[in-house]
């Protein structure tokens, strides 16, 4: 994608008081994929742009719902479109030099050998258990880091965390899951917080950073 160099980038200029340029630049060149754009997608995705990440691979076939909207990253005018377009569109918006490569496919055996090689690092966000394993067994063999995640639903519970088990982090509470309990914004995000965070701590390694003076 063409930078749109005549653009102001305050999310540019902003980041620059946080983080060292060579973090920036490693976040900056860095190629993330996130399979489904949902709930932990779509926060998992501004997450990352809103810490630097501007190379992403969105993937989902489905179209925004009004039961979308108490946890995801859309508002009623999305209602109806196709989610990776409408995120594309709210990414472009936070950073204008963004390069997403929208892809409104399902994922499946079929599709995932042309979508893995895209990004060396993905976040599974999808909703289907039986996808979720797919994606998430199928990257893994074929080398690819991933951050994915387990148990969200509802609100209180149990505390969530992390486990890491070679290439692949999961995070949640492993036990409430979203055909168990409502899926609702607070914990959902707190998900897909963790999910961005586990990409981040795989891109700049050590989570203990340079102190920042604010």
């Amino acid at each position: 994608m063409k930078e749109k160099t005549s653009v102001a980038n305050p999310l540019r200029q902003g980041l620059g008081r946080y983080l060292a340029p060579e973090h920036l630049a490693i976040l900056q060149q860095a190629r993330i994929g996130i399979a489904g754009a949902g709930g932990l997608g779509s926060n998992a995705a501004l997450m990352l742009a809103r810490s630097g990440v501007e190379h992403l691979t969105l993937v989902d076939d489905d179209v925004v719902d009004a039961s979308n909207l108490n946890r995801q990253q859309y508002w009623p005018r999305h209602v109806g479109r196709c989610k990776v377009d409408a995120l594309h569109e709210i990414l472009l918006e936070l950073n204008p030099r963004m390069a997403v490569d929208a892809r409104k496919t399902r994922i499946t055996s079929t599709s995932l050998p042309d979508l893995l090689p895209t990004c060396p690092i993905w976040v599974e966000a999808l909703d289907n258990p039986e996808d979720k394993s797919l994606f998430v067994e199928t990257a893994l063999l074929a080398g690819h880091r991933v951050a994915s995640a387990s148990g969200m639903g509802g609100f209180g519970g149990a505390p969530m965390g992390r486990r890491r088990l070679g290439n692949l982090v999961l995070v949640g509470d492993f036990t409430t899951d979203i055909l168990m309990a409502p899926p609702l914004a607070p914990r959902v995000t707190e998900a897909a917080a963790l999910l961005a965070d586990a990409v981040l701590e795989m891109l700049l390694g050590s989570p203990h950073m340079p102190e920042t003076v604010l």
